[in-house]
């Protein structure tokens, strides 16, 4: 039985010695993936105009983007590289390398800093308003003449400025036809 053992490893061994290896000697000759391996995430900064969509999407929130500060940053070992925000980004910066993250003794950031990021641009001035007009307050539809317009609760009406207008008179068609229904108005 012991001879039995000794025959098998010899086999082994021999099959070993006389064959190429397996491995490969990596720092010389690095490894090749597949064209679709999640590797890690790559940006490129100078087309990112930093609308934070990746940051929202990232389920594991690796991803922070500060435009204050015109900051990318990623924590390449929080990031899972489920391409999430490769496929949300609108300006298609992001995307998946086919080269996994560099291993490392210590949880890393990279940041990458935004330099052409244009300033906003300056809000267009209100157009002056005609005269004798009073601005209505957005969202107040305009009322009939005698209706009092209904306002929230907790807010008081705004001063007015114009000349109340006169009360509206009915016209001669609008008299005949109360006078028809039997009703007259004063």
């Amino acid at each position: 039985m012991k001879n039995m053992r000794t025959m098998r490893f010899t086999r082994t061994a021999l099959k070993n010695l006389f064959s190429p290896p397996v491995t490969r000697p990596y720092p010389e000759q690095p490894r090749e993936y597949p064209e679709r391996t999640r590797g890690h995430v790559e940006i490129d900064i100078d087309t990112c105009i930093l609308c934070g969509l990746c940051s929202r999407k990232c389920p594991t929130g690796a991803i922070t983007v500060n435009r204050a500060e015109k900051t990318w940053k990623i924590e390449r070992f929080g990031c899972i590289q489920c391409g999430c925000c490769v496929e949300t980004c609108p300006k298609k910066c992001l995307t998946m390398k086919n080269a996994y993250t560099q291993p490392g003794a210590e949880k890393v950031s990279d940041t990458f800093l935004k330099t052409n990021m244009p300033a906003p641009a300056a809000k267009p001035a209100a157009k002056p308003q005609e005269a004798g007009t009073v601005a209505k307050p957005a969202g107040q539809a305009a009322a009939k003449p005698g209706v009092q317009a209904e306002k929230p609760k907790g807010e008081e009406a705004p001063a007015q400025t114009a000349k109340p207008e006169a009360p509206v008179q009915p016209s001669g068609a609008a008299l005949k036809t109360a006078a028809a229904d039997g009703k007259t108005e004063a």
